[in-house]
């Protein structure tokens, strides 16, 4: 009878440890199935700097008002990142506005103040950016100080920087400069191109990917390091994914 009882026991003690232990695998595939969807949802794109992030953002807008307003989308990006800090100046963040406008006396939005060139200057405030970029339009296409602006050739935003200097938007003596690095560095003139139509044989570009250099490029087109430096206005070998490089002069009306 002692025997049965053990053994009755023994059984009952096999059967319950197996039933537990798929309660418990069960619970675990659960929560790891639970973890897998949050991680994947919360995965974000990913950028190699604050100003490629910028131009993902803000490249659509420009090339609306270059359409709508004959301003360059490649300036009105280069002085959205250059004014803005690529969107993380305190203007930017609190108020919207990337081209550091200023009040004037005109205008009947919101204010927010910040040292300039003077200590607590008055600043335009907007609710959106997007309303920054219109305003920045329209503040060079209504003020007749810009008007020279307008009779440029509107692919060329070497003249449009400078231009934009000698008409007193900036103080820096550098601002033109600093411009067209930022335009020549990101390619930024391609937003242009897009607009204006013109198009290029694939065949003569080639988009950077993971592990591409200079160096395997040249090999790879046969030609010299230093030619795709000149003919892509490149400073310095710094490549970022999904940058356009010419491999063959850019053909010319």
């Amino acid at each position: 009878m002692n025997k049965l009882v053990t053994l009755l026991c023994v059984m009952f003690f096999v059967m319950s440890c197996g039933s537990s232990k798929k309660v418990a695998i069960k619970k675990e595939a659960s929560k790891k199935e639970t973890v897998n969807e949050v991680v994947i949802k919360e995965i974000p794109k990913v950028y190699n700097s604050p100003v490629e992030k910028y131009i993902a953002i803000y490249s659509d807008i420009a090339q609306d008002e270059m359409r709508n307003y004959d301003v360059p989308a490649s300036i009105t990006l280069a002085q959205g990142i250059l004014e803005s800090g690529s969107g993380k100046g305190r203007l930017a963040v609190e108020a919207n506005n990337h081209f550091g406008i200023k009040c004037h006396k005109e205008w009947t939005g919101g204010r927010i103040y910040h040292d300039d060139d003077k200590d607590q200057e008055c600043f335009r405030k907007y609710k959106n950016s997007k309303y920054s970029f219109r305003d920045h339009s329209l503040f060079l296409k209504e003020r007749t100080r810009y008007a020279g602006l307008f009779k440029l050739d509107i692919s060329d935003y070497k003249s449009w920087a400078k231009g934009l200097k000698a008409a007193g938007y900036a103080t820096d003596r550098k601002y033109p400069q600093k411009l067209i690095s930022l335009i020549e560095r990101y390619q930024l003139y391609r937003f242009d191109n897009q607009v204006l139509g013109i198009a290029y044989n694939q065949k003569d570009k080639h988009t950077i990917v993971g592990g591409d250099t200079l160096y395997s490029l040249s090999r790879k087109y046969n030609i010299s390091v230093l030619e795709l430096k000149a003919l892509n206005s490149l400073e310095t070998n710094d490549l970022f994914v999904g940058q356009i490089l010419f491999i063959k002069p850019i053909p010319k009306d």
